[in-house]
């Protein structure tokens, strides 16, 4: 095939596959004919590809030059969720929003150019095999990883279920080497929690939704059922933090909320027309629709994106539900993702979506009812740091370090990265109160101590100020 038959068909692959339209993380099927394309062949393509490949210093295969147009026909658009997928990244990519994944179920991180155990998932095959957090991956099936980057550390981490993988790791507490064998398996990928609440006498039903996946639709249902069942008057919807998904997800979890027949939101092509989203009939959820009538009060925040403004958007333009929190993030865009003959995807914003009112959130978000500024330990994304800081040393670890003491509540005068005497003081004080050995740095003790006390405190409901917010809205409505 001449390479711009190649490049045509690259632009015609739609027709041979049903689209996905990814609300970033919505999706819907819809299908592509080749009509929609300009016929024709892109002679200057041969010409670019074969000046390259006959007269280029540095050779580059064909196949590359190949990837390299896909991603510079993508980029050249100036949408940053349009963008090409390699087999590779659309594999990724798609296994992000499943409902499960093979793997050996711990998290991982870089610090310092090491690879390093965050936490193993209780139960999965890292804990199993005794990783423990902190565990430096040096080997794997007896290949250093120097030099490579994360992302290729979990490529090679990853494999077949029921495969083996050979670790070498090595533990600071112990100072030595082990090597340890570790079996893939499925590990499950759970979107959405829930619990009971009592409060003052009442009691309301808690959900958080992180994402909405393959899953999330079968997930809200047992969490919803469960929450009524034990006798919830109200709800409480968790969406912070929640960068979006597939469309049917949230419009099963809408469904379930709103009344048959409501339209949820509409989709807009590039011509202006308007299609409807609707509510569908949904039997499924059960105890006599209560689910329907029940107070609703949704939390977001910055991060809430996408599907998950679908969501707070229906909920507020048809007046079913109080959002609380702070503004959301703003993308109100559709991607269709078409699978190309080469592996890869092409990942298109085709459509917008409006609210019920026929709002455009793009880049403005979608509004509170009620502002709530949320505890700054909150917002802080927890690492890890395996280096060592004294007095007179300057680094963002420390800085991140600050920020997590001054928001417990100790004294330090800075957060700018500098170790100084009041940043000493903090330490000794922290260190003293977390009984770590009673010395003036940060170091791996430091550093762990440190996780585990900010994740204590937001495990304690009761610092949360924006749901405490949402408590208290829920307990003035039930009080009526």
């Amino acid at each position: 095939m001449r390479r711009s038959r190649f490049f045509l068909f690259a632009l015609l692959a739609v027709l041979a596959t049903g689209v996905f339209l990814v609300l970033d993380g919505c999706s819907v099927s819809d299908k592509k004919s080749a009509d929609t394309v300009m016929p024709g062949s892109f002679p200057v393509i041969d010409e670019a590809y074969s000046i390259i490949q006959e007269n280029a210093v540095y050779p580059v295969e064909g196949d590359m030059l190949v990837e390299g147009a896909l991603r510079g026909m993508a980029d050249v658009i100036g949408d940053p969720y349009s963008t090409y997928l390699s087999e590779e990244e659309a594999a990724s990519h798609k296994e992000s929003l499943a409902g499960e994944r093979v793997g050996i179920g711990a998290e991982i991180t870089r610090s310092g150019g090491k690879y390093i155990i965050v936490s193993p998932i209780k139960g999965s095959p890292a804990e199993k095999a005794g990783l423990q957090p902190y565990d430096e991956i040096v080997r794997i099936n007896g290949e250093a990883l120097g030099g490579l980057k994360l992302q290729e550390v979990v490529k090679k981490i990853r494999g077949k279920e029921g495969s083996a993988l050979e670790l070498t790791i090595y533990r600071p507490d112990l100072n030595k080497h082990l090597e340890l064998k570790v079996v893939r398996e499925v590990i499950p990928v759970k979107t959405v929690s829930a619990e009971l609440m009592e409060v003052r006498g009442e009691k309301i039903g808690y959900i958080a939704l992180t994402m909405f996946g393959d899953e999330t639709a079968d997930e809200w249902k047992k969490a919803t059922d469960k929450v009524i069942k034990e006798g919830a008057e109200a709800l409480i919807i968790d969406v912070r933090g929640n960068p979006g998904g597939y469309l049917r997800a949230v419009g099963e979890v809408a469904g379930s909320l709103l009344a048959d027949d409501t339209v949820f939101a509409y989709m807009q092509n590039v011509k202006g027309e308007l299609t409807p989203l609707v509510v569908e009939p949904s039997e499924k959820f059960s105890f006599d629709g209560k689910l329907k009538t029940m107070p609703v009060v949704l939390l977001q925040d910055k991060g809430s994106a996408s599907a998950s403004e679908v969501l707070s958007g229906a909920l507020k333009d048809l007046r079913r539900g109080f959002i609380i929190g702070d503004v959301s993030f703003g993308k109100g865009t559709v991607q269709d993702t078409m699978e190309l003959s080469n592996g890869g995807e092409m990942k298109l914003s085709t459509h917008k979506w409006l609210t019920p009112k026929e709002t455009w959130i793009h880049g403005k978000g979608v509004n509170v009812d009620l502002a709530s500024e949320q505890d700054k330990l909150f917002t802080e994304h927890i690492r890890f740091s395996t280096d060592v800081y004294a007095e007179g040393d300057y680094h963002e670890d420390i800085s991140y370090a600050q920020r997590l003491l001054s928001g417990l509540g100790y004294s330090v005068g800075r957060d700018d990265g500098y170790f100084d005497e009041s940043t000493v003081e903090a330490v000794r004080a922290f260190r003293m109160e977390a009984k770590v050995s009673e010395e003036n740095i940060m170091d791996r003790k430091f550093f762990t101590a440190l996780r585990e006390k900010v994740e204590s405190y937001r495990k304690d409901k009761e610092n949360d100020k924006q749901l405490q917010v949402a408590i208290g809205y829920v307990h003035h409505l039930l009080s009526e």
